[in-house]
């Protein structure tokens, strides 16, 4: 991301963004609410264009619209703090559909990948069910599978645990944890400093739509150089 600008109306929600994420790295942003942070992870699969500024994937620029926005989509894996899954489409089905829409996979063949991810996020056993019969924590983890199932060359995440019972939390966190141990690319907006700790390989900051701070988890959590990270963490870390 170079240079980017986002407004809604009068509302400066991005300023002047520059960020670059290598292939394999895992970045966390953090910081307050209203902060930009989610706009921010909007903006790389287009779900929110830009006023300013440019974002390319592997070299190539962000297209507009049209066939090569869904294969630049396809490209890149998203996951959302409501899980977005399809009521009516058993969770298998709900896996199964981008590879065979967007990608021509063959059914066997996309029945047979979305059945190992299933088992790789630990819900193998719930492919017949549908969305609603899962737990908040199942639902997640599906959607995860589902964005695996694209071989995406990044994963988004934006907010993913935000919307569970805190008893959920975790096992969905295991399964992000795990996918960038595996070297999965991944942008990752989170309120879990937890997380960041221990799967970041860089943590970024962000306050009024503006990258204040990043650095390695251990220095950023440590020794943050910001007043306005400094008084953030000060917040988190004293209740």
């Amino acid at each position: 991301m170079s240079g980017v600008q986002k407004h809604f109306g009068d509302l400066h929600v991005l300023k002047d963004v520059d960020l670059t994420v290598g292939r394999g790295e895992v970045v966390v942003v953090i910081g307050p609410s209203g902060s930009g942070k989610s706009t921010l992870c909007r903006t790389i699969n287009r779900l929110e264009g830009v006023d300013e500024g440019t974002i390319t994937i592997d070299g190539d620029p962000l297209p507009a619209e049209g066939k090569a926005l869904a294969r630049l989509r396809a490209d890149v894996g998203m996951v959302f703090q409501s899980f977005n899954l399809f009521a009516h489409k058993t969770v298998l089905e709900n896996v199964t559909l981008g590879p065979l829409k967007v990608r021509g996979t063959k059914k066997a063949d996309a029945d047979r990948r979305a059945k190992e991810l299933l088992d790789r996020v630990g819900v193998g056993h719930q492919a017949e069910k549908y969305p609603a019969q899962l737990s908040g924590g199942q639902q997640q983890r599906v959607a995860i599978a589902r964005a695996l199932a694209m071989d995406p060359k990044v994963m988004l995440f934006d907010e993913p645990t935000s919307a569970l019972d805190p008893e959920m939390i975790n096992e969905v966190l295991e399964v992000m944890t795990d996918l960038a141990k595996s070297g999965m690319t991944m942008v990752v907006v989170t309120h879990e400093m937890g997380f960041a700790r221990r799967a970041a390989d860089r943590v970024v900051f962000m306050a009024d739509g503006e990258l204040v701070e990043e650095a390695d988890p251990e220095t950023f959590f440590t020794s943050p150089t910001s007043p306005r990270a400094k008084d953030f963490l000060s917040k988190i870390f004293t209740h």
